[in-house]
């Protein structure tokens, strides 16, 4: 129960890596604040098991006003936000000169943007308490490209840098900034990808296996859960010393 006493606000946390992530979070003790637009009440309910205090805000993170009323609330309803987990994430795929004006916006508003928004809100009350965890969700797309994604390799490089750029600022405090970097997670976003390819083949076993053969060298797809245990470590004590990292779990996806 190292997270004890402490709140978390984890974006994008009705369903996929969020929720993952939300559930380890109360698990170890902490309230959890969740956002997103899918079914909150299933989501309480899922993390509400762990018997921590639980809510969810319907905040749509494109939006800084209405980041700021979530962080807000948080702290109003649970008394301060320890743990940041910036997840919330959306997709589209085309070529660069095709690419919708209005998608690229999207995708940096919600995937980027709403990054900055969240901690510069977050980190007054936790440079105050001297304590704070924050965990950027990125991709290995923060690290590596694939064509096709210009606005999503673009969001998540930036989260990368920013939260470099927030390790350093708080340094000497006992806050600290860190990324993870998932491969394949088999989230509604992947799923997608996976049904268009099954539209091609007509067999979703196949489509499945390629989509992983074309990146993750394991062939299996990383788990919310195993995501959720490793922004639990980042949250510890053993964690303390961790600033700025871009923590690939990727099934080998960047060992190629």
């Amino acid at each position: 129960m190292i997270l004890q006493g402490k709140t978390a606000l984890v974006t994008g946390s009705t369903s996929g890596i969020g929720l993952g992530i939300a559930c380890k979070l109360a698990e170890a003790g902490a309230n959890v604040m969740l956002n997103g637009f899918g079914d909150a009440q299933a989501a309480i309910a899922r993390v509400s098991a762990y018997g921590t205090r639980v809510s969810h805000h319907p905040a749509d993170v494109s939006d800084a006003e209405q980041i700021g009323a979530m962080v807000s609330q948080t702290e109003r309803e649970f008394g301060a936000l320890d743990v940041l987990v910036n997840n919330a994430g959306i997709q589209y795929v085309a070529p660069l000169e095709h690419f919708p004006v209005e998608r690229w916006d999207s995708i940096i508003a919600i995937n980027l943007s709403s990054v900055f928004h969240t901690m510069r809100l977050a980190l007054p009350g936790m440079r105050e308490r001297d304590w704070g965890r924050i965990i950027n969700i990125s991709s290995v797309h923060g690290l590596v490209a694939s064509a096709q994604k210009a606005a999503y390799v673009a969001a998540k490089h930036g989260v990368i840098g920013l939260t470099k750029t927030v390790a350093l600022e708080t340094a000497t405090t006992g806050i600290t900034c860190n990324a993870l970097c998932p491969g394949w997670v088999l989230t509604p976003l992947v799923q997608e990808q996976i049904d268009s390819k099954a539209r091609v083949h007509g067999d979703p076993s196949r489509a499945t296996r390629e989509l992983l053969m074309e990146k993750q060298p394991s062939l299996d797809f990383v788990t919310p859960g195993q995501l959720g245990d490793l922004a639990l470590f980042l949250c510890s004590d053993a964690a303390s010393q961790v600033r700025g990292a871009a923590w690939n779990v990727d099934g080998g996806w960047l060992a190629q």
